[in-house]
């Protein structure tokens, strides 16, 4: 028999599983002997008070022995049909597609622009130390996507489009730890998620899967309004219906779409910049204390959210215990990102600091219809990498100086690698953007004593939150509106945003590829 128990513990006895485990037993008036084991299935940080609360569900296996392991696994049998489809991108909404296509019993092709996790290493590394962007390994391209490198935060809101428990148990069957099927905001780590992303790849192989590398797609094959395959610029051709699942940063691809008339739409963005604080002043904050988080606590982490003239400012992709990464996925382009390791251990707290833009408030400058956005993006960027001199380190400003508008005599240690150097943030950003974010402070600083501080530094700029551009697909077939075979999917696509929505996206995309070949072949 098993009875599930919740608790409001203070945090020292939610980190001490025996006092944990008295409590319960205490709690459930249930005899002692009688309870062969006790586990963790919710866990939660309840910060709201001055004095911090854990709440836990405490699972209690009376007169049975505690399992191994409670989760469910998915057997991925081989594949034996000769129907294939080919996913193209290898982040987390093409990775789920691809399973989800040997669940249904077809073979995915995926096709990735970029290289294997682990080569992606040294592109990266060039990045900092270099000036050098590989447009095809980065931050933003290679195996794991945009996400597999930056934090592996696996909190979303996506809920009802599809299963997260599922998404959840399908990274800890590959490797990652039981402690994302407990946390309320689950987090791998950027050092631990390239091993999930691996073992996700070698299942795809064994079940009979394809996965291929530095395969950029250079051109979508179109047949009587049906796409039948790609072509990439080695030449090669992959046959088959396409989930296309590029990522939010391939701008090429969006250009090939276009040069195809495939309908898209400029979608709202959210950009601004990164901001970094002390962790120690972040936890002092969050947790009440002049002390901090103590021994017991981890990193703490914030949301901020407020609305200035109309539109919203709020933090995004929040990093305790981080670092901010240069996230250029091409020449010409200074961008920043946050990740932070499982341990969440550095002294430093980043988050994105954006300001929400929608189409209707830019100005069409490049005459691009639904890549205006994209071009929006572009040209801050370009400015940001201009003002560095064209290299990768970034313009800083510490943030009581952007809101009163002043040029950092001095700026703070970083965490950012390639470096940070003085500039007017608030002069590069558009007046549309740093007039909004100057406002945001303010109203966090007052929500928040001590959030508003020189203590506490801008690296410019945060431009990827988002797709600058949505393709649209059909609500009920999940395939662009015209064009049969062609099924846009996950963040790139303008469907989803982070690793979790995009991998139920594409598992969604995977399941209506398989209706759709359903139907085509009971057709032939």
């Amino acid at each position: 028999m098993q009875q599930d128990i919740n608790l409001r513990v203070d945090p020292r006895t939610a980190s001490d599983m025996k006092r944990l485990s008295e409590k319960g037993i205490k709690t459930s008036g249930i005899k002692a002997e009688r309870v062969k084991g006790t586990r963790i299935i919710k866990r939660s940080i309840d910060a709201r008070q001055r004095k911090v609360t854990v709440n836990i569900t405490l699972r209690l296996y009376i007169d049975e022995n505690i399992p191994v392991d409670i989760y469910p696994t998915i057997d991925y049998a081989p594949v034996k049909s000769s129907h294939q489809a080919v996913v193209v991108g290898a982040g987390p909404a093409g990775l789920f597609a691809a399973l989800r296509l040997i669940e249904r019993g077809i073979k995915p092709i995926v096709i990735e622009r970029g290289k294997d996790v682990d080569s992606r290493r040294k592109d990266m590394a060039a990045i900092a130390r270099e000036n050098i962007v590989d447009p095809d390994s980065n931050y933003c391209f290679g195996e794991g996507g945009a996400g597999a490198y930056s934090d592996g935060k696996l909190y979303t809101r996506s809920k009802k489009r599809g299963s997260v428990e599922k998404i959840l148990s399908i990274l800890h069957q590959h490797g990652a730890d039981e402690s994302i099927m407990v946390d309320a905001h689950p987090h791998i780590g950027t050092d631990k998620l390239p091993v999930v992303i691996k073992a996700i790849r070698n299942t795809i192989i064994r079940a009979g899967g394809e996965v291929y590398f530095n395969q950029r797609v250079c051109d979508i094959t179109i047949n009587n309004d049906t796409v039948t395959g790609v072509k990439t610029i080695t030449g090669e051709e992959y046959r088959g219906p396409v989930i296309l699942a590029t990522g939010h940063s391939a701008r090429d691809v969006y250009k090939i779409l276009a040069d195809h008339g495939i309908e898209m739409e400029a979608k709202g963005l959210a950009i601004g910049v990164r901001l970094e604080h002390p962790q120690e002043l972040i936890d002092r904050i969050q947790y009440h204390s002049p002390e901090g988080r103590g021994k017991y606590l981890p990193a703490a982490e914030y949301s901020m959210l407020t609305r200035v003239d109309g539109r919203g400012v709020y933090s995004f992709c929040m990093c305790p215990g981080g670092f901010i990464i240069p996230a250029a996925s091409g020449p010409g382009q200074l961008v920043v990102n946050g990740m932070s390791p499982s341990s969440r251990g550095t002294r430093w707290a980043n988050s994105g600091m954006v300001v929400e833009l929608l189409p209707d408030d830019i100005e069409d400058k490049h005459d691009a219809g639904p890549l205006k956005m994209m071009y929006y993006q572009e040209d801050i960027e370009a400015r940001f990498y201009k003002d560095a001199e064209k290299t990768h380190n970034a313009p800083a400003q510490r943030m009581l100086d952007f809101t009163n508008g002043k040029t950092s005599s001095s700026l703070p240690a970083t965490s950012y690698a390639p470096g940070i150097h003085s500039a007017r943030i608030d002069r590069l950003l558009p007046p549309e953007i740093s007039e909004r974010l100057r406002k945001g402070f303010i109203e966090f600083g007052r929500k928040s004593h001590g959030f508003l501080t020189n203590d506490a530094v801008l690296i410019g700029c945060e431009t990827r939150t988002s797709a600058p551009v949505r393709i649209i697909r059909d609500n009920a077939t999940l395939q662009h509106i015209r064009i049969k075979g062609l099924f846009p999917c996950g963040e790139g696509a303008g469907y989803a945003g982070g690793i979790v929505s995009a991998a139920i996206d594409g598992e969604r995309c995977a399941d209506a590829l398989v209706s759709y070949m359903d139907t085509t072949h009971a057709g032939n």
